[in-house]
């Protein structure tokens, strides 16, 4: 199964997808970045002519440009057996129902916005990154709490308040689809 978490920066992506890691097993899809890691962040850092090659070597699923960089994802880990998560942006929902049908998907809201903000300024990025990002953040929750169309392309929808409450509920979103799959 492929599950993605989907939501503003600062929502608690990266939090939930190691808890999701931890409780159920699951795997996490290797992240292809053009960027610059940030302070302590791990994964795949490549420039763009190394994921031009792998490209050429029809070893990319999928690749988009996000944020100023170019995100990619291996065939290996998208078209895995196992359980797998990653963090999808909401713009490239459409692709990801093209290349894994089947993908499933759960967009969080923060129940408070100004979080996520003060979680995106507390990662210290440039002061340029940080008001672009602040913007993004603003546009998207603008975008997808109001436009019903958009939200009913994800299969779930979970309102985040940083609380054990939320993370209880996600990780029953998830053992449902995880029971469902099974069936």
């Amino acid at each position: 199964m492929l599950l993605a978490l989907v939501g503003v920066t600062g929502v608690g992506k990266s939090y939930y997808t190691n808890k999701i890691v931890e409780e159920f097993n699951f795997k996490k899809v290797n992240t292809i970045r053009t960027r610059a890691p940030r302070r302590g962040e791990k994964g795949l850092f490549m420039n763009k002519k190394e994921v031009e090659e792998l490209e050429k070597q029809g070893k990319i699923a999928y690749k988009f440009d996000v944020f100023g960089g170019e995100y990619a994802y291996l065939k290996d880990d998208i078209f895995s057996k196992e359980n797998m998560v990653f963090e999808m942006h909401y713009t490239t929902i459409d692709d990801w129902k093209k290349v894994r049908p089947d993908i499933k998907t759960i967009y969080i809201f923060p129940k408070d916005i100004e979080k996520a903000k003060k979680k995106t300024k507390d990662r210290k990025l440039s002061p340029d990154k940080e008001e672009k990002r602040l913007i993004e953040i603003q546009e998207q929750y603008d975008r997808v709490s109001t436009d019903k169309d958009l939200q009913s392309k994800f299969d779930y929808v979970l309102y985040n308040n940083y609380d054990a409450k939320s993370k209880q509920k996600l990780m029953k979103i998830v053992k449902k689809i995880m029971e469902d799959e099974k069936r």
